[in-house]
């Protein structure tokens, strides 16, 4: 009884020992949930800004481009395109990374005669995809909404860098692949060249006034609005991010909850084995104490 009452008070301390560790994991995984919860609300405001900012400079350029449709995108004076593929620096959010590493395979194998400059941001996306393609650069990303701007601004010299081989009048040509908020699959995005709206209907009869050139305020447009297309695709990117972080975070807490209320169990019915062989102990004990007096009255008598 003594040996399996000790081997069952053994694996109960073991069982105890976990049930503290699941503990401390749940308290930092529910930290890390309600940072990515709270980064979300704020990356919600982030982006309806953006979106508002984004919509005006698409709407000027467009009634810019409909007075001067001679300075518009040209598709033969583009370049040799660039690819900025926006993963994630962290961990613990799924299959983010691995999405885009997928989807970058297929569209490397496409377009294998003719591969692009490939731009990757996200140490984890970085990991993934290893040495299996040609990267140009790779940056760490950003792991909130603050970093986007310093990343965004190294990206941009990258981008500025590869500017000379597009030649003296051609255009750089640039694609996002990245999660976009509220979307389940990688999305391929067209940055540069700012889009042409084609026959598109001036939104005033008079041609705006310019204190530029028109070329050179063309050149400043693009300029602004690649940048904040960048911003846009970054704060998406981390939103998408956050938000497969959360739904990780509680999966994986549900399924430890699950293993904590087993090994609760099992702790429990440990003790009460241990209980009932206490029980039993002290009833034999009790029965060979009341056979031993009655022992020495028989004697006595």
């Amino acid at each position: 009884m003594d040996a399996g009452n000790g081997r069952a008070m053994s694996k109960r301390g073991q069982i105890r020992k976990h049930l503290e560790t699941l503990n401390d994991i749940g308290g930092i995984m529910g930290a890390m949930k309600n940072i990515s919860l709270m980064e979300t609300h704020k990356l919600g405001r982030f982006l309806a800004f953006q979106h508002r900012v984004l919509a005006g400079i698409e709407a000027s350029a467009a009634d810019f481009l409909a007075h001067h449709p001679e300075i518009g995108y040209r598709p033969a004076a583009a370049a040799p395109g660039i690819i900025v593929a926006i993963g994630s620096q962290r961990g613990f959010c799924g299959d983010f990374n691995e999405s885009l590493a997928q989807t970058l395979r297929h569209h490397w194998r496409q377009t294998a005669d003719n591969p692009s400059d490939l731009l990757i941001v996200g140490r984890r996306l970085a990991a993934k995809l290893g040495q299996e393609l040609r990267i140009t650069a790779t940056f760490d990303g950003p792991s909130v909404a603050e970093e986007v701007r310093p990343v965004l601004q190294r990206l941009m010299d990258a981008l500025g860098e590869l500017q000379p081989r597009a030649g003296e009048h051609g255009l750089l040509t640039v694609s996002v692949f990245a999660h976009r908020e509220g979307e389940n699959q990688v999305s391929v995005r067209s940055i540069l060249p700012v889009p042409n709206p084609g026959q598109a209907t001036p939104c005033f009869a008079d041609s705006p006034l310019l204190n530029l050139a028109a070329p050179k305020f063309f050149s400043e447009l693009a300029r602004h609005y690649l940048w904040a297309q960048m911003h846009d695709v970054f704060y998406g990117s981390l939103m998408a991010e956050n938000r497969r972080r959360l739904q990780h975070m509680e999966g994986a807490m549900q399924r430890m909850e699950e293993n904590a209320d087993q090994l609760q169990r099992k702790y429990n019915l440990l003790r009460q084995e241990e209980i009932t062989e206490e029980i039993e102990v002290i009833m034999l004990s009790n029965e060979a104490l009341q056979r031993s007096r009655q022992t020495r009255a028989d004697t006595a008598r």
